[in-house]
């Protein structure tokens, strides 16, 4: 497994890594909104672009906003299931 984040990733990926992490999908447009709770019941939103792929640039941005960490993005995402 890689420890960096990849220079592009492609969006199904990000939100199939996303939802692995709790983060649920709420409505797509122009922007894709999810969220998540917390253990004590607490709403966390995240909104991301619409986007094909997702630049290193854009994917430190999103995890930085939903407080997860490179490691667990990248564990999440490079799994198969």
């Amino acid at each position: 497994m890689t420890s960096s984040i990849p220079e592009t990733a492609p969006k199904e990926k990000v939100i199939h890594a996303l939802e692995n992490l709790g983060y649920r999908l709420v409505r797509q447009g122009s922007h894709i909104s999810m969220s998540c709770y917390t253990a004590n019941g607490m709403q966390l939103p995240l909104t991301i672009p619409d986007i094909p792929d997702f630049k290193a640039s854009t994917l430190r941005m999103i995890l930085s906003r939903a407080g997860i960490s490179k490691q667990d993005f990248l564990k999440a995402f490079n799994s198969e299931s």
